[in-house]
Order: structure tokens, then C-alpha cells, then sequence
């Protein structure tokens, strides 16, 4: 006699509320194994994605495709992390090229590249010509140039916040150019930047209300969740 297999409880359950279970998980291996159970889940595991505004892969160990490939079901979101720590996402170039072509970019308020070591202005220029909806930037801790600069100071009308700690290849033309375009700026991080302290004079010249940090390195507690702030 042939026995019948009982569907299980969860397998029930109408795939809207299947994807608000999935967009309690958090960490995305379990959500990756998730999807391979059945049609359903894949399903959900979808849907879960592309309800999530905010996406962080700081402290995951990531690559380019597979960050890809949960960005591109992330239609609704806002904020993207994709900062670098020691285990965390190594996104390159090629990474931030294919991120570029997501639909949500565009739509993107907020994004930290912070430490990303294996991205030159080639990339960078490559997503912010998409992205062009931003209001806070984290750049910190990269080898970009002013070209990145001049890439965000041409798309980048709304932008806030960028943080620049670190970034040694920037120059002062590059602020310049970058505090005169975005007239929303209203905070800029420049620790660690070789431009003479005569530019910041210069950048509150331009935009009085510009806040300029560190400043005796005060207020770092405020932004504890954009590092180099």
C-alpha cells in the first residue's frame, strides 16, 4: 500500500506569511539552504528580499556574485552595507559593476563601501552614476581618488553625509569640487585626508552650515553605525 506524504505545518502556510518568516532570518546561509527545500520556499525567500529596505553584509564573508545576487531580489531597498571587516564582504570592481545594473540603486538613500580595499574609482564611478537617489556616503578606508569625487558631486544632487576617513589619494580640488556641487552636504568626515587645513577653511567659505569632522573627535558615539564618523 503506497503511504501518502503529509505536507508539513510551515508548507500550509500562504507565501505572504511564508515570506515574513523568511525576513526574520538573518543570516543569509539559512536563507540560501531555505531556498533549496522546495518551490515554495525559494519562493518566499524571494519575496522575503525584496520587502527588506535595509541589507548589511558587514561581518558576512561575501563575494561580488553572491552579493549580487541578494541585492538584485532587494527591490525595496534604501540602505546597502557592504563594508569590509575581517571576515566580512570583499566586493571588487567587477562586484560593484554588477551591483550597478540592480533596479534598487536607484532608489538607494544610503550605502557604506567602508574599507572595501578591492575597489578603485573605476568602480565606484561605475555605481554612482546609478546611484544617484543617495543621501549618506561611506567611502572611509579606500584608495579612491578625487574622480570618485567628481563622479559623486555630478550624480549625487541629495547627498548629506560622506565619510572620507582615510582616503589619502583625495585632494583638495576634489572637496572643493565635491562641497560646490552638493549643496544638501551637511556633514563631511575628512580624518586622516594630506590636504593643507586651509581647504576647510575654504569649505566653510563655500557652505557655512558644512560640518566638518573630527573636530576633537567628539560626537564619534552618535554615529557609531557608519564607522570613521
Amino acid at each position: 500500500m503506497e503511504m501518502e506524504l503529509e505536507e508539513g505545518d510551515i508548507d500550509r502556510l500562504p507565501i505572504d506569511l511564508l515570506a515574513h518568516i523568511f525576513t526574520l532570518i538573518t543570516c543569509f546561509k539559512d536563507l540560501a539552504q531555505a531556498s533549496s527545500v522546495s518551490r515554495k520556499w525559494r519562493q518566499g525567500v524571494k519575496e522575503s528580499m525584496a520587502r527588506k529596505d535595509k541589507l548589511s553584509f558587514s561581518g558576512w564573508k561575501m563575494d561580488d556574485d553572491s552579493t549580487t545576487r541578494l541585492v538584485r531580489l532587494a527591490f525595496s531597498l534604501k540602505e546597502l552595507d557592504i563594508s569590509r571587516s575581517r571576515w566580512g564582504c570583499q566586493i571588487t570592481d567587477h562586484g560593484l559593476y554588477q551591483l550597478s545594473t540592480a533596479k534598487c540603486i536607484r532608489n538607494l538613500s544610503s550605502i557604506s563601501l567602508w574599507g572595501s580595499t578591492g575597489i578603485t574609482d573605476t568602480g565606484v564611478i561605475q555605481l554612482i552614476s546609478r546611484a544617484t537617489s543617495l543621501q549618506h556616503i561611506n567611502i572611509g578606508g579606500t584608495f579612491i581618488t578625487d574622480a570618485s569625487l567628481f563622479a559623486i558631486a555630478d550624480s549625487c544632487q541629495e547627498l548629506k553625509t560622506i565619510v572620507l576617513w582615510g582616503c589619502r589619494h583625495v585632494t583638495e580640488e576634489g572637496l572643493i569640487v565635491l562641497v560646490n556641487k552638493c549643496r544638501k552636504l551637511e556633514l563631511i568626515n575628512v580624518w586622516g585626508l594630506r590636504v593643507p587645513l586651509d581647504c576647510f577653511v575654504g569649505l566653510r567659505t563655500i557652505s557655512p552650515a558644512l560640518q566638518i569632522q573630527p573636530k576633537g573627535m567628539h560626537n564619534v558615539e552618535r554615529f557609531s553605525m557608519w564607522p570613521g564618523f
